[in-house]
């Protein structure tokens, strides 16, 4: 089916009522359904068309109740059994009205394809309704959201605020163990170093040098 993007320019709107085609002309004949219809038939809106009765809802004819017996498609109105009124020279002309005026009292389903388009309506609609019900029941009262909302910070804040300290103080102990043994073997080895080099190099010195002068002498 063809589809038309809306437009709000008044002299576009007018222009496309004008060169709409046939199968969408039908669908701007619409008119809404009565209560007892809704409920029976499950659809709110249908195409008006020649044997419905119709009950005209607005304008100088209101309360007037008739079966249609004509639809003009080309100027979108419908005329109906003992809707006239007569002219200057005595001749009696039907009143047109436009299908937006008027309430559907009673469908004519002889037409096995309006019996189908009726039992579509109705299939689409059904499982709005039932949405519609359980959300109304899913939806729990605003005030046992928040009590909820801060139950769940509470516990979240329980849980987050030990771990924090329990991870870091094990590193920091690690880290003083390690650096403490390192530097007192540092400290040790240095000096050990040292007192053991110039002990090591004056006894050999003082023995050379006495056994040359005792050589020198003789």
């Amino acid at each position: 089916m063809q589809k038309t993007k809306p437009v709000k320019n008044p002299r576009k709107q007018r222009k496309r009522l004008y060169n709409a085609p046939a199968h969408l002309r039908h669908k701007f004949m619409a008119a809404p359904l009565s209560p007892e219809l809704i409920s029976s038939q499950g659809a709110k809106t249908l195409p008006v068309r020649k044997g419905d009765t119709v009950r005209v809802m607005r304008g100088d004819h209101t309360g007037f109740e008739g079966k249609v017996s004509r639809v003009d498609l080309k100027r979108y109105r419908i005329f109906l059994e003992g809707l006239t009124r007569e002219k200057v020279d005595g001749t009696n002309v039907f009143v047109s009205v436009h299908p937006s005026k008027v309430m559907i009292k009673n469908l004519k389903l002889d037409d096995k394809w309006r019996k189908r388009i009726v039992e579509r309506k109705k299939e689409l609609e059904l499982p709005k309704e039932e949405k519609k019900v359980e959300k109304v029941v899913e939806k729990p009262p605003k005030k046992a959201k928040a009590v909820k909302a801060k139950e769940e910070k509470a516990v979240e804040e329980k849980a987050v605020v030990p771990e924090k300290p329990a991870k870091k103080a094990p590193k920091a102990a690690k880290k003083r163990v390690q650096k403490e043994p390192v530097a007192k073997k540092k400290i040790e080895e240095k000096p050990a170093k040292q007192e053991k080099k110039p002990k090591e190099a004056k006894k050999p010195r003082a023995k050379r040098k006495t056994a040359s002068k005792t050589e020198g002498g003789t």
